[in-house]
């Protein structure tokens, strides 16, 4: 999606070439004959595309997103709920199917119109350009923060308004009173005058046969009963139980295990095996090639895994083979250095005369900052089970993409995508590897040669040596403070442009501010990681500040007050921070506190990390985090969403580092893949300030700032700067 830009999708999509009468062929109108097929059970009516209605007067909301902990379809429920003046209790929830007619258009929408003031007349056209978008795109993705701030806003919210109107309308219609006269509330039906009361299923087929209207009045958040408000989970009960589906639990009938071995070196394919060990071992019955991995089939993993151990590969020579991290590294600060002795680079930021203020400058700070790749390390491996018969094929997984996942599988087997059926389960983690078919692809052609159902399980260590990684990054900067420690110049040039746009850029009043990137790839396969590219800009760019506030003899967290005087929405946060951190108070020697504050998917986030270093043993005591969402629709979720994403992000800084050796991923488990542990866990406190601004995200913006408060505390604790990471790799004891 990041390579959709309004500006080109609105000139392309809606005024290139008779927008108003192609605009109005593009309105989806009422497309419930259509969808029925997929989501409609006996008693049950569909009013819209996100919702049906039941005799008894039950709900059911249809939600295109996959839950992988974070408990956003309960929290879209919730929001369809509300704007339909539902009765929770009634109220239930499905995963929408992984069907073309179910992309989701809403997310789209969001993402390219979110935040405009389009014309009423238009949403309509638009709603139907996203929704022909979403199907070319096959999107129904899970990620980037764009459940709640995207699908709730223009999908769920709206729906459940226009249903509620709908419902309103047929009610008007079969009592012959004026819609003026009638009210809504707990799923029920009245007259003004309390005098007619119906339940909504009364009217659910007559409101199902009308075309839904593009905007209905939202409430205002005065008149919220849902939004806002601490609903308990409907996903955790079956968690606690342990009743809960994940994808590693299917069971089919007649089902075989796999498991797999890719070439270790990237690019390298297998060039002959000897599986003749492996078939004498009990439990194995057939040995698989797919050109870059091998697979064995057996009534176990267990035995799967053995199988697979006592199978001789032969891997292909590839040029990869003599790539190294430190090379890497080299290469893209090499790359920096050319770019930055030209005038080539085009900047994304170019604001005042960097280069005449740093010809001026004494002192210059030139410093390299770097990020290594990292694993997703999902708790639950990856997996897929796939069923091929014929021309056909059946897939159970937990994917973040289920309509993509549907079409890939389609495209590797050259079947039609209508033959391939999705059933979608929870996950046990994603971070955007889930957003990949690699696996479920695998399993679909490892079923076709075995001939019978095949759950493929990938070890930990497959796991870990074949992801889709987050991109290493080097990221140089030159920059000045004045003799009043007030920053003049801020230059910063650093390999590969990634997602999303604004990652590196930079909120601070600086007069002079360059910002650019040169591109040098690496054949190290990489994907979306939890918060993207904030994650490593963020460490950079905070760390960078700090820098300055130091050099220039201030206090980083004024530093940064007074660079931030426009931005009401982060000096609040800023103010937060310093009462709840105790900012002011002294620390005995070897104890530190650092600040860090960064902007991305709608959220404006600030923690301060307070650590201490005593005989080189780095412990991480407190984090303070304050955290604008705009408005959290469910404080609680959005709370377990920043601590997640501190120990998630503080995992990475302390230890965490996929390094290339010889090609190859030299990590291989949990054993030299570090995460925090319970027992090195900070006490995390944790507030939400609710702006009004528009809804932020939550899964992904409560990472980017724990990094730079952590190094940044290092700083304050005993002087050393960490400008690479992982902390680890400086000599300090994190375990």
């Amino acid at each position: 999606m990041g390579k959709w830009t309004r500006r080109g999708f609105i000139t392309a999509g809606v005024i290139g070439g008779g927008a108003l009468v192609v605009g109005v062929a593009l309105r989806p109108g009422n497309r419930n004959d259509k969808l029925r097929p997929y989501v409609e059970g006996p008693d049950e009516v569909l009013v819209n595309t996100w919702l049906k209605i039941d005799s008894a007067n039950r709900v059911t909301v249809i939600v295109p997103h996959s839950e992988m902990g974070q408990g956003a379809q309960t929290v879209l429920a919730q929001m369809l709920a509300d704007e339909l003046d539902a009765k929770w209790e009634d109220v239930s929830f499905i995963e929408a199917p992984a069907q073309d007619e179910y992309a989701n258009y809403a997310i789209g929408y969001g993402y390219l119109f979110g935040g405009m003031q389009v014309p009423n007349v238009l949403v309509g056209t638009l709603t139907g350009l996203t929704l022909q978008a979403g199907k070319a795109m096959n999107l129904q993705i899970t990620g980037g923060s764009m459940s709640i701030r995207t699908t709730g806003e223009y999908g769920m919210r709206v729906a459940g308004a226009a249903a509620r109107e709908m419902l309103l309308e047929a009610a008007s219609e079969a009592w012959n009173v004026p819609v003026e006269q009638l009210r809504t509330d707990q799923g029920q039906i009245f007259k003004s005058d309390g005098s007619i009361a119906a339940p909504y299923s009364d009217f659910a087929a007559a409101a199902g046969e009308k075309t839904p209207p593009y905007t209905p009045k939202l409430k205002d958040v005065s008149q919220y009963r849902l939004m806002g408000k601490n609903i308990p989970r409907r996903d955790l009960p079956a968690k606690v139980d342990g009743s809960a589906m994940f994808g590693i639990d299917v069971s089919v009938p007649g089902m075989k295990v796999a498991t797999i071995k890719a070439a270790p070196v990237f690019g390298s394919s297998v060039d002959s095996f000897d599986a003749s060990s492996a078939l004498t071992l009990i439990g194995v019955e057939q040995v698989v090639s797919l050109d870059d991995a091998v697979a064995v089939v057996a009534d176990s993993y267990w035995n799967a895994k053995k199988g697979l151990d006592a199978v001789d590969i032969r891997w292909t020579q590839h040029e990869n083979s003599g790539l190294n991290q430190s090379a890497i590294f080299e290469q893209f600060e090499s790359a920096i250095d050319q770019a930055l002795g030209s005038d080539d680079v085009e900047p994304e930021v170019d604001v005042g005369n960097v280069k005449a203020a740093l010809a001026r400058a004494s002192g210059v700070i030139d410093v390299t900052y770097r990020a290594p790749y990292l694993a997703h390390a999902c708790m639950e491996p990856m997996n897929a089970t796939a069923s091929v018969v014929g021309d056909t094929c059946e897939i159970w997984v937990g994917s973040q993409n289920p309509l993509g996942a549907k079409h890939a599988v389609a495209e590797a087997l050259g079947i039609p995508p209508e033959n391939v059926i999705i059933h979608n389960y929870l996950m046990g983690g994603g971070f955007g590897r889930r957003s990949f078919y690699d696996t479920i692809v695998q399993a679909a052609k490892i079923s076709k040669q075995a001939g019978s159902p095949v759950k493929l399980v990938w070890s930990r260590e497959e796991d870990m040596q074949h992801d889709f990684y987050r991109p290493a990054f080097s990221s140089r900067f030159q920059a000045q403070v004045d003799s009043r420690g007030q920053p003049v110049a801020w230059r910063n040039l650093f390999v590969n442009k990634g997602e999303p746009h604004e990652a590196p850029h930079i909120p601070y009043a600086i007069p002079n501010v360059w910002i650019g990137s040169v591109d040098k790839q690496m054949p190290i396969p990489t994907g979306p990681w939890r918060s993207v590219d904030h994650s490593q800009h963020a460490f950079f760019t905070e760390s960078m500040i700090d820098e300055l506030a130091h050099a220039g003899g201030r206090d980083p967290l004024q530093f940064r007050r007074d660079l931030l005087q426009d931005k009401p929405r982060h000096l609040a946060i800023i103010d937060r921070l310093e009462e709840m951190s105790n900012w002011q108070q002294a620390l005995p020697e070897g104890r530190g506190r650092g600040i860090a504050i960064h902007e991305c998917f709608g959220a404006i986030v600030g923690q301060v990390a307070e650590v201490s270093v005593q005989e080189g043993k780095l412990r991480v005591h407190r984090v303070a985090c304050v955290a604008d969402p705009g408005f959290a629709m469910s404080p609680d979720g959005y709370l377990a969403q920043m601590e997640s994403g501190i120990l998630y992000g503080m995992s990475a800084a302390l230890s965490g580092s996929i390094d290339i050796e010889g090609g190859a991923v030299k990590q291989s488990n949990f054993h030299d893949y570090l995460s925090v542990r319970m027992d090195a866990s900070p006490v995390i406190a944790v507030e939400i300030f609710n702006s009004g601004a528009p809804t932020g995200g939550a899964g992904e913006p409560g990472t980017p700032p724990i990094a730079p408060a952590v190094t940044n505390a290092i700083y304050a604790a005993v002087g050393l700067r960490v400008r690479e990471l992982p902390i680890s790799k400086q000599g300090f004891d994190v375990a």
